[in-house]
């Protein structure tokens, strides 16, 4: 896989600068909002989160807002926030209705979005009517238990657009897990700083160095996929590289036992994030120094945790999907889904991240993380979004918490007369790149092109 990553990833042959306007610029949010949001598949729920006819939920995007509702047991539809009298949205947060009622005026749509009462309707004749009273419908589907919907009636179907992710990701059957904790905040950066944090793993070395053990840090590998990008563990720095080495957890000293390793390293994610393993990995992993001998390879431990781990599970009613080696190299790596959605994919679970414009405030975002697991049949936590304002460790755990620390302070470094541009690395960023020039495809000729080289400022890089 690695060696794929280098043939099919050309490596510019100037150094890269990407201007600092789509990050900072008040008229980019605005023309985001016209050219972007508006064209894009985006998740806006969890199906879980509706079960029954009549729950809904409300997902607010830049300035516009939709309304995703089930309308049946097998159908969920989508519609425009906003009554079709004066242009008052109808709903807020999520909920179960029968019908969506404007508190201005009373007008009044059912679930399917027909309208079933006007006040004094006579008084327009025959200016009204079934269609033009019918709240407008936005494109919806739906793929690995997220609801996604897209506001152009003329857009590319979702598998399309999720193409390669489907591909990679199907046989973890994500559709099967469910929330098991979410939680969300408002975070001074912009959207595209934030999400930017979560999309390469070259910050490791400084950001989060209890990850690492070793002193010289690891490095990433990255491959584009379509309009996505994935990267994952490519060994230690100035080692022989290996993708099979996003399989091993520890990141253990040479001599260290990996037994105690494997331990020692999931405990500490747990403790950390509570993320990214589960707890049966975490009490599998503390029996491996009762159940394998002193001198187990790293090979043996691992193939040993994946064995009573998948019993464990088994015992208490959690099948695991049907993945193989190569699969799971794929659900070990960090998963961009463009443009606001990042996955790291285990074998029972996922955490993942959604990015939002909060309003048109350039420098203002909807930043939440959750965790999606498989559970027995009918032991699913209930849960709720949770809003903790305080991006402390204390709230979020050290891990989260790291990331935090650098997301404002980038926003802020970028205002600076001193700051010519971004430089990501053409290899282990890649993926900022590939955003930025993305991005940039749906936004036209009216918006700077983010994507320079070095020296020239009008050079484009992506041809």
């Amino acid at each position: 896989m690695h060696d794929s990553v280098e043939a099919n990833n050309r490596t510019p042959s100037q150094p890269i600068i990407a201007s600092v306007e789509p990050f900072i610029g008040s008229d980019y949010v605005k023309l985001e909002s016209e050219m972007f949001w508006p064209k894009i598949w985006q998740v806006a729920c969890r199906v879980e989160e509706i079960p029954k006819p009549g729950d809904y939920v409300t997902y607010d995007i830049a300035d516009e807002s939709i309304i995703v509702v089930r309308t049946a047991p097998d159908t969920i539809r989508a519609y425009f926030n906003v009554c079709q009298h004066r242009g008052r949205r109808l709903t807020k947060g999520c909920g179960h209705t029968s019908k969506f009622y404007c508190r201005f005026h009373g007008w009044t749509w059912d679930i399917k979005g027909e309208n079933t009462f006007v006040l004094d309707r006579e008084d327009w004749g025959e200016a009204l009517n079934t269609e033009n009273l019918r709240l407008k419908q936005v494109q919806v589907d739906c793929w690995g238990g997220w609801v996604w919907i897209n506001m152009d009636p003329n857009c590319e179907p979702l598998q399309d657009y999720l193409a390669p992710v489907i591909l990679r990701l199907d046989p973890f059957e994500l559709s099967k897990m469910r929330y098991r904790w979410r939680q969300w905040l408002i975070f001074p950066s912009n959207w595209k700083v934030a999400i930017g944090a979560f999309i390469e793993s070259y910050h490791l070395f400084a950001s989060h160095p209890q990850l690492l053990r070793n002193p010289t840090g690891r490095r990433f590998w990255m491959q584009t996929e379509g309009r996505h990008a994935w990267h994952g563990d490519a060994g230690p720095r100035g080692g022989e590289a290996s993708p099979a080495a996003g399989l091993s957890a520890a990141r253990g000293q040479e001599g260290m036992d990996p037994r105690i390793a494997v331990a020692d390293d999931l405990e500490m994610l747990w403790e950390t994030l509570n993320a990214a393993t589960t707890e049966t990995f975490v009490k599998a992993a503390k029996r491996l120094v009762d159940e394998l001998p002193a001198g187990a390879t790293m090979e043996q431990v691992g193939a040993h945790l994946l064995s009573t781990a998948r019993s464990d599970d088994a015992a208490r009613g959690v099948i695991w999907p049907e993945v193989t080696i190569e699969q799971m190299i794929a659900g070990s790596a960090v998963w961009h889904v463009f443009p606001n959605t990042v996955m790291i994919v285990g074998l029972t679970t996922a955490l993942c991240y959604r990015v939002r414009p909060n309003g048109t405030n350039p420098d203002s975002c909807i930043f939440e993380v959750y965790v999606i697991e498989r559970f027995p049949e009918g032991q699913e936590p209930k849960t709720e979004w949770i809003y903790e304002p305080d991006p402390s460790e204390e709230k979020w755990r050290l891990i989260l918490s790291q990331d935090f620390q650098n997301m404002g302070e980038v926003q802020r470094g970028m205002k600076s007369r001193g700051f010519p541009g971004i430089r990501p690395n053409p290899s282990q960023e890649l993926s900022v790149v590939h955003f930025l020039k993305n991005l940039a495809d749906y936004m036209g000729t009216n918006a700077p092109r983010p994507i320079r080289t070095e020296p020239s400022p009008v050079t484009d890089w992506c041809e």
